[in-house]
């Protein structure tokens, strides 16, 4: 029999020979009718593509599965991973050509409750790639959807004033208070702060380093560590044999905790995040004087525009650039005195 049921599933399965091969799957289904116009559909398909050179259909599933394994070194995969698991109620049971507009704008809506638009836009972003890459790589479809995604705002620019910053490290308890102080003093982002291993680390050249496969931009970022980082990792020492941060013995592997909120509320600071701290970092930099390449270099910004942000921050340092064309405009103005 063609449709039947297993013991161990509600769902109707099919099981027929094609070309002197057994087919068998799952219909995804326990309504018999609709099981039945699967396993008549799939007989047609199978048709086509051996007798009309039809390319084969092909689930959202194998599309996942392939796109997993060829980004297994991607620095975001876990968070692909995470994303296409919550992807999966809503195209888990999908071919690519049935992933119509309204397939994305159902997951838009969804994604949107949720969450932010720019958190919807990642969702949209990975489905899009998918789907590309269906189409143009690996040719199981001819055309694909147009994801649009939505128009974000500017990156913030949140930072704190010395003032603040002090209040805020005051309430912090140690473990927390010298990860925050040491990412005010390096730039670095969350992640590296808390994946930072000793082996990355030369206290006495006073200096630290990101792997290219830890960094956001791909790229190894170099850190200058001054007097007081330096102090900071001295107080590390020996807590662990591999992790720098660590709490009661065991690496921390999440900042944002309840202590952080606290801490903040506490400080009566609103409004600011972990990552602000690197925000804080390049504007305290910036008003300092610290020029748009050294900080780039510091920050490990792949581009100069990513460092832009905070150009207006600088004022004065300006003013001095712009000052040095002073003598050759006076020596123009002298000769011109008195001419009409």
């Amino acid at each position: 029999m063609s449709l039947y049921k297993r013991k161990d599933s509600s769902v109707w399965w099919v099981k027929f020979r094609h070309n002197g091969q057994t087919i068998q799957r799952s219909t995804g289904t326990d309504d018999k009718l609709k099981a039945q116009e699967y396993h008549d559909r799939l007989k047609v398909e199978l048709w086509e593509q051996a007798k009309l050179g039809a390319k084969p259909r092909r689930s959202w599933q194998e599309a996942v599965l392939r796109w997993l394994q060829e980004t297994s070194d991607k620095r975001t995969h876990r968070e692909d991973v995470v994303k296409l698991k919550w992807l999966h109620a809503h195209l888990g049971l999908l071919h690519l050509d049935e992933i119509t507009l309204g397939v994305i704008d159902s997951i838009r809506e969804a994604r949107l409750k949720e969450g932010t638009k720019t958190t919807a836009n990642r969702y949209l972003a990975l489905v899009r790639a998918i789907l590309r890459r269906a189409r143009d790589d690996w040719e199981w479809l001819d055309k694909v959807p147009k994801v649009k995604l939505y128009k974000e705002a500017e990156g913030r620019e949140r930072a704190l004033s010395p003032e603040e910053a002090k209040r805020l490290l005051d309430e912090l308890p140690p473990h927390l208070r010298d990860m925050a102080l040491f990412a005010l003093l390096t730039g670095l982002r969350q992640a590296n702060v808390l994946g930072l291993e000793w082996c990355k680390v030369d206290l006495n050249r006073g200096h630290a380093w990101v792997a290219s496969s830890a960094s956001k931009n791909g790229r190894p970022i170099s850190i200058p560590l001054n007097q007081d980082a330096i102090m900071i990792l001295l107080r590390q020492v020996g807590k662990h044999p591999q992790r720098v941060f660590t709490y009661k013995g065991k690496p921390i592997t999440n900042a944002n905790t309840r202590a952080w909120r606290e801490a903040l509320t506490r400080a009566g600071i609103e409004d600011f995040r972990w990552h602000d701290l690197r925000h804080t970092w390049a504007t305290w930099h910036r008003r300092a004087g610290t020029p748009t390449h050294e900080l780039q270099r510091l920050g490990g910004w792949r581009t100069a525009s990513m460092v832009e942000r905070y150009a207006h921050l600088a004022p004065d340092h300006l003013t001095e650039s712009a000052a040095r064309l002073g003598s050759v405009v006076a020596g123009y103005d002298l000769a011109t005195v008195g001419q009409k």
